[in-house]
C-alpha cells in the first residue's frame, strides 16, 4: 500500500454466471471466425441493468441492517457436524465451475472452467477445479486399482513392479503447491475476441496442494538404468486411452510426483481419483489422471495425443511437437470481464501470474492500455512453478481504462502481447497462448474483454 490516504472504495458488481448458453455460444464461435470485434457488444447488456438496482442509496435514517438485529443473532444455529462434510453457503451457490456449451461434440469429451473471478489467494477449492476429459470421468474404486511400473526392455529396468494404492501410500510421501493449466486454455482467443469472462478465457487453471511419491522413488524401487532410460510413458486408466511422454529430466529433478492427495484430501474422482501424475510446469494434458501404468524408454512414443493433438501449426505451415511447458502468463481477474464498477475512487486491481519454467519474480499493470507500467504487489507465497497473486492500488476516475498485466519470470522471460506472439506464431494455433490481456473498462462502468492490434 501507499503512504498517501486511499480515495473512498468504490463497489464492483461481479460477472453474471452462466450467461453463455448454447445458441449464445454458437454465436461466438461463428463471430470470431468472421473476425468481428463488435459482437460482444450486447452480450454483457444484462449486467448494466443490474448495476443500476445496485447504486441505490444507504436509507437517510440510517442501515437497518445494523439497527435491527437479524435472526442469527438471536436464536440458535444449526448443531454441530451437522454436515458430515462442509459444504460453501448457499449464497455463494453461484460460484461454480462451468461448461462452455457448443465447445465440443459430447460433454464427456470436454471441459469445464473454473471461476477465478470469484476466487482469493492462490489455492482452487478442489470442487471448483477446472475439468479436461475425453471420454469422461469415473469414481473408482481404490481397491482394485493398480500401478504396474515396467520397461520397454529388460535392460532398462531390472524389476517391473506393481503397486497398491496402501502399498504407495506407506512410501514417504512430498507435499507441494504448483499450478495446472491445459494447454489450451486461453484458445479460443487466437484469431480475436471469442468469450466475454475471465472464468472462460483462462479458467481451464487452477493450482492445489498436491501429495504423493516422488516418481523417481518408484523408479529406483524397480532398479530403472537412468543412463539408458531418456523417457517415461504415463498411461491412465480411462476408456480414452490417454497415453503421454515425458522427458527422463524431469523425473529425475524429483519434481513429478504419483499423486493421490489434493489440498489435504484424497483426490476428487473429477481429479484423478485414486492416482494421477502431478508434472510441473508443464500442459495438463501430461498430468495423466487415473494413473494405471508407466513405462520407461530411450525414446518418444509418438502417441496419438502428442503426435496428432497438442501440437502447435505454425505460420510456415510445420507443427511444433512436445512444446509442453507452459510459457510464463498473468491475467487480472479483478476488475475483469462481465464485472460492472458502480462508484468512482479506490479499486484493488487483482490477479494470477505463474509460469512453467520457475517462480514469477515481477507483475508489471496498466490501465492505459500499456502506455505506462507500474509494478504491483507479489503476495506471498511466491513459489516455483506455482500461481502467485498479484495487486495494485487503482484510483478510477470514470474515465475508460485498458486494463493489463505483464509478468516476468525467475529466467528473464517477459510475457509478450498479440503482436510479438502472433509474429512468432501466427493466428491458426490453439494451444499455449500466453499473450497479455486486456479489460476494458467503460465510462459506465462495465468491463469488456478487447484485444490491442
Amino acid at each position: 500500500m501507499s503512504d498517501r490516504p486511499l480515495a473512498p472504495p468504490g463497489r464492483l458488481l461481479k460477472a453474471p454466471e452462466n450467461f453463455i448458453d448454447p445458441a449464445g455460444a454458437r454465436t461466438v464461435f461463428a463471430e470470431a471466425r468472421r473476425g468481428r470485434r463488435d459482437f460482444l457488444r450486447g452480450a454483457l447488456a444484462g449486467a448494466a441493468s443490474a448495476a443500476g438496482a445496485a447504486r441505490a442509496q444507504t436509507p437517510a435514517d440510517g442501515e437497518p441492517q445494523i439497527l435491527q438485529l437479524p435472526a442469527h443473532s438471536t436464536g440458535l444455529g444449526k448443531p454441530v457436524a451437522s454436515d458430515g462434510y462442509g459444504k460453501p453457503s448457499l449464497h455463494e451457490a453461484n460460484v461454480q465451475r462451468r461448461p462452455s456449451p457448443g465447445l465440443t461434440q459430447t460433454p464427456q469429451a470436454s471441459v469445464s472452467f473454473a471461476p477465478l473471478q470469484s476466487l482469493f489467494g492462490i489455492v482452487t477449492p478442489s470442487g471448483l477445479h477446472f475439468e479436461r476429459h475425453h471420454q469422461g470421468w469415473w469414481d473408482i474404486d481404490p481397491a482394485q486399482h493398480r500401478l504396474m511400473v515396467n520397461g520397454s526392455d529388460d535392460k532398462l529396468l531390472k524389476r517391473p513392479m506393481v503397486f497398491t494404492l496402501d502399498e504407495l501410500m506407506r512410501l514417504p510421501s512430498v507435499s507441494r503447491f504448483h499450478f495446472i493449466e491445459c494447454g489450451a486454455n486461453t484458445g479460443m482467443e487466437w484469431g480475436n475476441v471469442a468469450v466475454p469472462t475471465v472464468q472462460y478465457t483462462h479458467g481451464m487453471l487452477s493450482c492445489s496442494e498436491f501429495t504423493g511419491v516422488p516418481l523417481r522413488t518408484l523408479l529406483e524401487l524397480c532398479g530403472v538404468d537412468f543412463k539408458r532410460a531418456r523417457f517415461v510413458l504415463g498411461e491412465g486408466a480411462d476408456g480414452s486411452g490417454m497415453t503421454r511422454t515425458l522427458p527422463m529430466a524431469l523425473v529425475e529433478s524429483g519434481e513429478v510426483l504419483v499423486a493421490y492427495g489434493q489440498n489435504g484430501e484424497m483426490l476428487r474422482p473429477e481429479n484423478g481419483y485414486p492416482l494421477r501424475l502431478v508434472v510441473p510446469g508443464v500442459q495438463g494434458v501430461s498430468w495423466i489422471k487415473y494413473l494405471r501404468r508407466i513405462e520407461v524408454g530411450d525414446q518418444p512414443w509418438g502417441t496419438k495425443d502428442e503426435a496428432i493433438h497438442y501440437i502447435d501449426l505454425l505460420p510456415d505451415g510445420t507443427h511444433r511437437q512436445y512444446s509442453s511447458t507452459q510459457e510464463c502468463k498473468s491475467v487480472v481477474t479483478t476488475p475483469s470481464g462481465g464485472q460492472v464498477l458502480l462508484q468512482k475512487g479506490f479499486h484493488s486491481i487483482s490477479g494470477l501470474a505463474w509460469s512453467g519454467r520457475g517462480a514469477v519474480q515481477r507483475v508489471d499493470v496498466s490501465v492505459d492500455g500499456g502506455r505506462q507500467w507500474r509494478q504491483a504487489r507479489l503476495q506471498t507465497p511466491v513459489l516455483s512453478k506455482c500461481l502467485t497473486r498479484f495487486s495494485l492500488d487503482w484510483v478510477w476516475d470514470g474515465q475508460p481504462a485498458l486494463i493489463q498485466s505483464r509478468a516476468t519470470d525467475s529466467t528473464g522471460h517477459v510475457q509478450p502481447g498479440y503482436r510479438a506472439l502472433r509474429a512468432a506464431r501466427g493466428t491458426r494455433s490453439i494451444y499455449h497462448n500466453n499473450a497479455i490481456q486486456t479489460w476494458w473498462v467503460q465510462e459506465s462502468g462495465e468491463v469488456r474483454n478487447v484485444q490491442l492490434a
